[in-house]
C-alpha cells in the first residue's frame, strides 16, 4: 500500500472541494453521452459506518477520523494543508479512478448534506458548469461538469460525483474522479470501499463543518482481517512513501 501526501494551500469546505480539476476527473468531449440515467437507482449501501457500528480495527487502514477497508491495488494520497500541515482530506485511487474523502462535524440533531448540495451547485454554477441531482446508490447525489479544455485544444469538461452521508455528528462527503464519475460498472471498486468506510466522530466539542482529524497511518500494512466470511485480499506489506507533489 503506497501514500502519498500532497500539499494544499488551504482547507477544503465542503462545499466546493473536488471541483477542481485535481478531483473532478478526466476531461470529455463536450458532446459525450450524459451519464445521468446511468447513475440513476435505488439507494443500496449499507454504509459507510459509524465507529459505533464498526469497532474493530481489523482489516482497517487507520487514518484517525476515518477508517478505511484494505482493498488489493488501493493507493491512498493524503492531502495536506500547507500552512499548517494539517491533512485535510484523503484520495484512494484504484483501477484508474478516485475517491476523495472528508468527515466533518455535524449537528447532533440536524443534517448537511441538503444544504452542501446547494452549495455544490452555486460554485459549480460559478465556473459556468452543471450540476445534476441524481438517485443513485447513496442516495441523492450530484454530477457535476465544470469546462476544461482536453490535452488536444478540444473543448470538453471535467466530471465529478458528489456523494454525502449524513451520520451521528458526523458528515461524510466523497467525490468520484475518472470513470467512476460516470460508469457504473467502472464506480463499483470504489462504491464498496466508501460503503466500507468508518468514521471516527471523537467526544470533543467541535463547530458544525469542521474537518475531522485525519492522520498518516500509524502502520502501512493492514491488520489481518477476522476469520469469517469472505476474505478481502489485502494490501502488500509495505511502509509508507510520503511524497510532496508541487
Amino acid at each position: 500500500m503506497a501514500f502519498g501526501r500532497r500539499k494544499k494551500t488551504k482547507a477544503e469546505e465542503p462545499a466546493a472541494a473536488g471541483v477542481a480539476a485535481e478531483t473532478a476527473g478526466d476531461v470529455q468531449d463536450a458532446g459525450a453521452q450524459d451519464s445521468a440515467a446511468a447513475q440513476a437507482g435505488t439507494p443500496e449501501a449499507a454504509g459507510p459506518y459509524d465507529l459505533s457500528d464498526r469497532p474493530s480495527e481489523e482489516g482497517y487502514i487507520d487514518l484517525g477520523a476515518l477508517r478505511i477497508a484494505a482493498s488489493q491495488g488501493l493507493q491512498l494520497r493524503l492531502e495536506v494543508e500547507e500552512k499548517t500541515q494539517r491533512v485535510v482530506a484523503v484520495t484512494l485511487d484504484l483501477e484508474g479512478s478516485s475517491l476523495q474523502l472528508q468527515a466533518f462535524a455535524a449537528p447532533r440533531s440536524e443534517t448537511l448534506w441538503d444544504d452542501i448540495r446547494e452549495q455544490i451547485g452555486k460554485s459549480v454554477s460559478s465556473q459556468g458548469g452543471t450540476v445534476d441531482e441524481l438517485t443513485g446508490t447513496f442516495g441523492t447525489e450530484l454530477l457535476a461538469k465544470v469546462p476544461a479544455q482536453a490535452q488536444d485544444g478540444s473543448k470538453g469538461y471535467r466530471v465529478a460525483r458528489f456523494v454525502g452521508v449524513d451520520g451521528p455528528r458526523w458528515f461524510l462527503r466523497g467525490v468520484f474522479g475518472g470513470p467512476a464519475a460516470m460508469n457504473p460498472e467502472a464506480a463499483r471498486p470504489l462504491e464498496d470501499v466508501f460503503r466500507n468506510v468508518v468514521v471516527v466522530r471523537g467526544e470533543q466539542p467541535l463547530p458544525p463543518r469542521d474537518l475531522l482529524q485525519l492522520r498518516l497511518p500509524r502502520d502501512a500494512s493492514p491488520l489481518p482481517r477476522p476469520a469469517a466470511g469472505p476474505a478481502r485480499p489485502s494490501a502488500p506489506k509495505r511502509g509508507p512513501e510520503i511524497t510532496t507533489i508541487g
